[in-house]
């Protein structure tokens, strides 16, 4: 099948899904621009990772929300499989959950395959790559990122940062959101003169902590917030350790939200930069945009700061896509259960590419969908922690957790017993901010009326698959 053949069919796929999920009137006329552009060559695709930033972060992003998911696609059940920095993001250019991809923390990621990364096959594909930002955590600064034909990696920091500019460490003065931003412009301005379709990733260090906002914005006044019912929960007797010894109040989550909320502040307006750039160039029609962070965070829910749980905060996450040339510009809302693991399926079904390195992922653009998801995380290393390695099964409509006696050695592969160690279990529609874990003081005949013995079973197929 030629490659307008192969994206036609799976446009149409995804709207099919799409269609009995959207919330708008605007999927007819979506659906009659599908059939209008069957011969449409391959699309410019540009991927946006930010940092750390949790779903109720629109205010910050109101352009980039008005562009992606206003004049695109709203995924409202989007999920990362491992919410920690560099096991997402190896699932993002891998399409695979981490205990496949072998990054199951921070400390490891030469263990991701370089040969099947979305970038590498696109690149073999005909596309111009380039990776613009943050790549995956403990990477070399000096190590060339594999599969990028023009590159600026950043080391974490907000301001004067060290990077790899092609191979050169330098340092270059400035705000590193709006170097970057300068850096990824000029890659997409390439185009004028290299007729190649591109791809294009920016991956700037906001919303991580330190969180320093851009100095025009360090003073901005954000809306008043007030926490929510799992800001800081009071009784965590139902849950693991290292969450009953939480200290984090809801002042400590007022604070993390104000510094996150400055720093995505010139995220947005990278984001409407490089809108502007591919509407000044002709592009912006045929350019698949996906915005995507590497996990979410918490606000001092459940008396924690940061990332690494299984709980709603940590790895829901906001999720926008859109591609006008493809019908895909109408401002649509996909109730789907999709996951950071789609990303690579589909941008390689856009550009007619036959994923490779087995995904776990599926592409959007087709109208595939899953009743649940895996998410995993790992302890790294055998030191002491209050926090076990855990896995989960999420629905729309409940989750299951265990906590295993499990860490990462010194390869990054596990080890340990596996035992569980702890369970929990919530009814996600009762009760959306997980404050009571059910299995607390369950008897054998309630678990078994909440269906827990099939959940275990289904979680170990998903950790075993």
């Amino acid at each position: 099948m030629s490659e307008s053949g192969h994206s036609s069919v799976s446009r149409r796929g995804f709207l099919a899904g799409t269609a009995a999920v959207a919330a708008t009137a605007a999927v007819p006329g979506v659906a009659s621009a599908v059939s209008s552009i069957s011969a449409a060559t391959r699309p410019n695709v540009l991927l946006i990772i930010t940092d750390d930033q949790p779903k109720q972060t629109q205010w910050a992003t109101q352009k980039t929300f008005d562009w992606i998911a206003g004049q695109g696609v709203r995924f409202t059940n989007a999920h990362v499989t491992t919410p920690l920095c560099a096991p997402s993001r190896a699932s993002v250019f891998s399409g695979r959950f981490a205990h496949n991809h072998g990054v199951r923390d921070n400390g490891h990621p030469y263990n991701l395959d370089q040969n099947t990364t979305l970038q590498r096959q696109l690149r073999q594909s005909g596309y111009r790559t380039g990776l613009f930002g943050k790549y995956l955590n403990s990477w070399t600064l000096s190590d060339n990122p594999p599969g990028f034909d023009n590159w600026l990696l950043l080391k974490p920091t907000f301001n004067d940062g060290e990077y790899n500019d092609n191979g050169t460490v330098k340092t270059i003065a400035g705000y590193t959101t709006n170097v970057l931003r300068d850096r990824t412009l000029n890659f997409i301005d390439r185009s004028t003169t290299d007729t190649r379709p591109w791809f294009a990733v920016f991956t700037p260090y906001a919303s991580h902590e330190p969180n320093v906002p851009e100095a025009k914005y360090a003073d901005t006044v954000v809306p008043a917030w007030d926490g929510r019912p799992s800001v800081p929960e009071a009784d965590r007797s139902d849950k693991p350790l290292y969450v009953r010894n939480g200290t984090s109040t809801l002042a400590d989550g007022k604070a993390q939200r104000r510094r996150q909320l400055r720093s995505l502040l010139s995220v947005d307006d990278a984001v409407q930069a490089f809108k502007d750039k591919l509407a000044a160039l002709g592009q912006l029609q045929n350019t698949l945009v996906i915005y995507v962070p590497d996990n979410g965070y918490h606000w001092a829910d459940h008396g924690l700061l940061g990332k690494a749980t299984p709980y709603s905060p940590a790895h829901e996450v906001p999720f926008y896509l859109s591609w006008p040339a493809a019908g895909l510009g109408a401002g649509t809302v996909d109730n789907r259960i999709v996951a950071n693991i789609d990303i690579a399926p589909t941008v390689l079904d856009a550009a007619g590419v036959t994923p490779a390195g087995s995904p776990d992922g599926q592409s959007l653009l087709s109208g595939a969908s899953r009743d649940h998801v895996l998410t995993e995380w790992w302890k790294q290393g055998s030191g002491a922690s209050a926090k076990d390695s855990w896995a989960s099964y999420v629905s729309k409509t409940e989750q299951y957790v265990e906590y295993y006696d499990v860490h990462t050695d010194a390869g990054g592969a596990e080890v340990g017993t596996g035992q569980v160690r702890f369970r929990e279990y919530y009814d996600l529609v009762a009760d959306p901010f997980q404050l009571v874990n059910k299995l607390h003081g369950a008897t054998a005949a309630q678990e078994q009326a909440w269906g827990i013995p099939a959940l275990a079973a289904r979680l170990a197929a998903d950790r075993a698959s």
